[in-house]
């Protein structure tokens, strides 16, 4: 963090030094309840519930009694639930039935200073110690699992170079060896591809199976899906138009010969370092070389199990306050499907994705709308939820993103809260299928404000901190992201047929802000991003388009590609004013492109009034406003009303030095 931004942290701090995030959060929400319920890890089904001396036991149970007074509400309907940890056996799933009525909301809350944690994993004992310093422990039967943690701390699955040399083929590799034939569970390794289809990519893909002499062929749709990309015969490029047309091969158009894996995953050959670990899932058996420090006869180990911790459709009036999601996976990457990724984390799948996915009427038998690819799931995932809340919740060791609002989600706030280690995106709103709906089926009037994100996509590094997709009046507030491996803030899509002089997908998006938001240490990793990265129709004028306002983004540490503020393919009518932005090694702003409507001048945007160190020159041509920007050399030359407005707000501080629950 820049020492301006450091200060302003440490003096908010040291005067709500002794609230936590979950006291700050609950006293946004303090609505008067008429009617509570009461749950706790060590009480009993069998209870009424009603009383903190004789709470429920499961969240089940609580849902149960919910749904019994959601039709005749007077007031609001309290859930509260004590500390500790609720252990899942299936998702908890809601609908209409758990809807607040009458006005009223149904508020599930952490009890005044208790920490629960809705919990999809299973703790894993019994660790023995075996050759060398490699332990191992036995596994509920059947249990299949992306992720461990030893002590709230994210292990990391065996991985290492390929012992061998790989020459790429149409179905996979040949090897100059055998070594890898003679691995076990040859079917569970993973090959890993850093900036594998675009600079902004990372692919992983299955084995299928790996013969004797080492020849390896790999798991069907992910490897079609991420070396035969359809090429379009008059363009002599990707039908797609976002990247290249297989692995490894740095231009749009066919050729090339592919690439050996950046790294092999989940072998237990590999198996060679602290920290480390590797799932045997016929012989149920974990293995696991401790970090310095850890003792393995005391640690606490978990493994998450559930894929999904809480799923919604059609709920309305719900706050979830002062709880923890923790300890879910996602195991579609480990299937055939793998991840082929297209961007932020929205993947090509099925066996003839990679001709027909998302492509419409640039590929025969396209699906529509163009760009409709696979979206990332939620651990938490809502869709057509209306007036629901989440404050002062943490999403914390979760395996896929953390929360989706999906298609549908309207005035929904999401504030106060913390996103971190999160293998996937952070948090999600909307989704690219629907561009043109209409009615309950658009995303609008939500609200996400005051909350950190930070140390997401751990696993899939072409993720980001927030992806929007299609959205309208949706405010991005005093929010801090930082320290990722590639975009923090991702809104907008469809513009990518600009590139061959192509309107973008025509979509419901306008009047979207993002104001004030604290952005920094971002695209560690991966390339061809930024801090802000917009593309795509996002309003069809200055009055009803994309307003990015009063932010504040620095260190962005990619070294080629990318903008601090970009406006990718398709991006129009977007006013980027009073933003700071320095140490980067990359241009502050950019950049512009072709007008696809009239085919000439440029997609018009207004920058005026920001302080950076790499900027553009003024200029008022071809639908262009640049001007009375402010050149840098210092982050010290920024006014002190920017500095002081972006980020966290003064209540909301103590979200900096938030731990999750042990």
């Amino acid at each position: 963090m820049s020492s301006l931004h450091s200060a302003r942290a440490a003096a908010v701090g040291v005067a709500l030094a002794a609230l936590t995030a979950w006291q700050v959060a609950a006293a946004v929400n303090a609505n008067a309840a008429t009617t509570s319920l009461f749950v706790s890890p060590t009480g009993a089904d069998a209870n009424a519930g009603t009383s903190a001396s004789a709470p429920v036991r499961t969240l089940a149970r609580a849902q149960q009694l919910v749904r019994a007074r959601t039709g005749t509400m007077t007031g609001d309907l309290r859930v509260e639930l004590a500390g500790g940890t609720y252990q899942l056996a299936e998702p908890l799933t809601m609908d209409a039935r758990d809807s607040g009525t009458g006005g009223h909301n149904v508020i599930w809350t952490a009890a005044a200073g208790a920490r629960p944690v809705i919990s999809g994993g299973v703790p894993i004992t019994g660790w023995k110690k075996g050759s060398g310093n490699v332990w191992s422990a036995p596994v509920p039967a059947g249990l299949n699992t992306r992720q461990l943690y030893v002590n709230g701390a994210r292990a990391t699955r065996a991985r290492g170079a390929a012992p061998v040399t790989l020459t790429w083929t149409d179905t996979g590799y040949t090897a100059s060896g055998g070594a890898m034939g003679g691995w076990r569970n040859r079917g569970d390794i993973e090959f890993v591809y850093t900036a594998g289809i675009g600079a902004w990519t990372e692919i992983r893909c299955s084995v299928g199976r790996i013969a004797g002499d080492g020849t390896v062929t790999m798991g069907q749709s992910c490897w079609n899906n991420s070396n035969q990309r359809y090429i379009k015969p008059e363009w002599n490029r990707t039908a797609n138009l976002v990247g290249p047309g297989r692995l490894g091969n740095p231009g749009p158009e066919p050729g090339g010969s592919g690439i050996p894996p950046t790294y092999v995953e989940n072998a237990f050959e590999l198996l060679d370092s602290p920290g480390e670990w590797y799932l045997d899932r016929p012989a149920n058996t974990v293995f696991y070389i401790p970090r310095s420090g850890e003792n393995m006869t005391t640690a606490k180990v978990v493994a998450p199990m559930l894929e999904t911790l809480l799923a919604a459709d059609h709920l309305e009036h719900v706050v979830f306050n002062g709880l923890q999601f923790s300890y879910a996976t996602w195991l579609r990457p480990s299937t055939d499907e793998g991840f082929s990724e297209i961007q932020a984390g929205y993947t090509i799948t099925g066996a003839t994705g990679y001709k027909t996915l998302g492509l419409c009427n640039f590929a025969p038998g396209g699906t529509c709308p163009y760009g409709a690819w696979t979206k990332e799931p939620a651990n938490v995932s809502l869709s057509y939820a209306r007036n629901v809340q989440f404050t002062g919740c943490g999403f914390v060791h979760l395996g896929a993103a953390g929360l989706d609002l999906g298609n549908g989600s309207q005035a929904d706030v999401v504030k106060g809260n913390v996103f971190t280690d999160i293998s996937g995106n952070g948090l999600e709103l909307g989704a690219v299928d629907k561009p043109l709906a209409t009615g309950a089926d658009r995303t609008t009037g939500d609200r996400i404000e005051d909350n950190h994100i930070f140390a997401v996509a751990n696993e899939y590094h072409g993720g980001v901190g927030l992806l929007v997709g299609y959205a309208e009046q949706t405010t991005i507030a005093h929010n801090q992201l930082d320290t990722l491996p590639y975009t923090a803030i991702s809104i907008g899509w469809g513009g990518w047929p600009d590139k061959k002089g192509l309107p973008a997908q025509p979509n419901f998006s306008n009047h979207n802000v993002l104001s004030n938001n604290l952005i920094f240490n971002y695209m560690t990793l991966l390339n061809d991003g930024g801090g802000i990265y917009t593309q795509g129709r996002t309003g069809s004028s200055f009055a009803t388009g994309e307003q990015i306002t009063g932010n504040v983004l620095h260190d962005q540490k990619n070294k080629s590609g990318g903008h601090v503020v970009y406006t990718d393919n398709g991006a129009a009518f977007i006013s980027i004013k009073g933003n700071a932005m320095y140490n980067s090694s990359v241009s502050s702003e950019g950049h512009d492109h072709n007008d696809t409507t009239s085919g000439t001048g440029k997609d018009p945007l207004d920058i005026e009034g920001n302080y950076w160190t790499k900027g553009r020159a003024d200029t008022m041509a071809n639908g262009l406003i640049v001007k009375n920007n402010h050149p840098i050399t210092s982050p010290s030359q920024i006014p002190s009303s920017i500095v002081d407005n972006a980020g966290l707000e003064p209540a909301f501080a103590a979200l900096l030095n938030w731990q999750p629950a042990s």
